[in-house]
């Protein structure tokens, strides 16, 4: 478990039977991640990889919210918000760490952003009712550079998503789970549970055929994803690029002022 400054965990974790549940800890920032969650979720994800008894992993949040992306206080305080050691496993510490292991975002709440990124790196998902996705940083002048650009086009058909990307507007879980996004819908309050006895009917089966079967499918070869190299070096030359951009300062700066952005495309 990774501390934050006040000494409470930014990450939980605790092993249900050959499932290692793991839960965002911040309740009181909707789960946004910083450094500490990305050690956290990170070292979980290292644990889980290396340790046989575990069989499959569940990410949850705690709260109200799944995740609300990245800690905006913390970037603009100029903190580094990746894995302090492993910034190589991408943002969470998560969406570009490959691991042979079953994973199963069990979504409470809001998963915006980042959230939704987290929830797109995940091999299956449940979801509460009151669930929301979607991919709102085209409204701050930015793109979802943590895999979502290219993920939710994968996962989605592609007039779906590319209507997400270039909206920005959510999805609601009913539609996720029509349109396959996401593997079940459950009453809110039950997700972990409901993700937990996914993960059990997983675990019954022969562990070397599960993770065997999940690199083939996934296209996993010495731990890297090939199919993917292409979508994040693109996601970094063009996330560089709208950096440095007027309309990425515009639209921070108009979110803190509660206006409407103009934006300038320059």
């Amino acid at each position: 478990m990774t501390e934050g400054k006040t000494d409470v965990p930014a990450v939980l974790t605790e092993r249900r039977g050959n499932v290692l549940l793991v839960t965002l800890n911040r309740p009181e920032a909707r789960n946004a991640v910083n450094a500490a969650v990305s050690a956290g979720v990170g070292d979980a994800l290292h644990e889980a990889q290396h340790d046989p008894e575990i069989r499959a992993v569940v990410v949850t949040g705690a709260g109200q919210s799944f995740c609300a992306g990245a800690d905006l206080k913390a970037i603009s305080r100029r903190e580094n918000i990746y894995h302090p050691e492993r910034a190589e496993w991408g943002f969470a510490g998560y969406v570009q760490h490959v691991v042979d292991k079953p994973t199963i975002a069990a979504v409470n709440g809001t998963a915006l952003g980042g959230g939704t990124e987290l929830a797109l790196a995940s091999d299956l998902i449940v979801a509460e009712e009151s669930a929301k996705f979607g991919l709102p940083e085209v409204k701050r002048g930015l793109i979802a550079a943590a895999g979502g650009v290219f993920r939710i086009v994968e996962q989605l058909p592609r007039k779906v998503a590319m209507e997400l990307l270039f909206t920005g507007e959510p999805m609601t879980s009913a539609d996720a789970l029509k349109w396959g996004l996401v593997n079940q819908v459950v009453p809110d309050g039950t997700v972990v549970d409901a993700a937990l006895a996914l993960a059990e009917r997983i675990t019954v089966n022969a562990p070397l055929a599960v993770w065997a079967s999940k690199r083939v499918a996934a296209g996993i070869d010495d731990g890297a994803v090939a199919a993917e190299e292409p979508g994040w070096s693109r996601t970094m030359r063009e996330m560089g690029t709208v950096l440095r951009s007027q309309d990425a300062r515009e639209g921070p700066l108009a979110f803190a002022e509660k206006r409407q952005p103009v934006w300038q495309a320059k």
